[in-house]
């Protein structure tokens, strides 16, 4: 069990940087000298792609704890 929860961690706090720009959002910021817009487009998409797992594992979590209490 403590090696379930050290990988979870692990892989929770893991990142590797990705790039997740369709190509016509790639093609028009790349165009820009300094990249800081075309960063901002990746950090944003990648953000908005984490909120469904967030949430979906927030729910599973939930559903889990609701029929898995212990009765005193």
């Amino acid at each position: 069990m403590k090696t379930k929860i050290i990988f979870f961690l692990f892989t929770l706090f893991f990142f590797l940087e990705t790039n997740a720009q369709c190509a016509m959002c790639r093609a028009v910021l790349e165009s820009e000298e300094t990249g800081a817009a075309a960063k901002g487009i990746n950090d944003g998409i990648v953000y908005l792609m984490a909120i469904p797992y967030v949430l979906v594992a927030g729910i599973a979590f939930a559903i889990y704890k609701k029929y898995n209490k212990k009765e005193v």
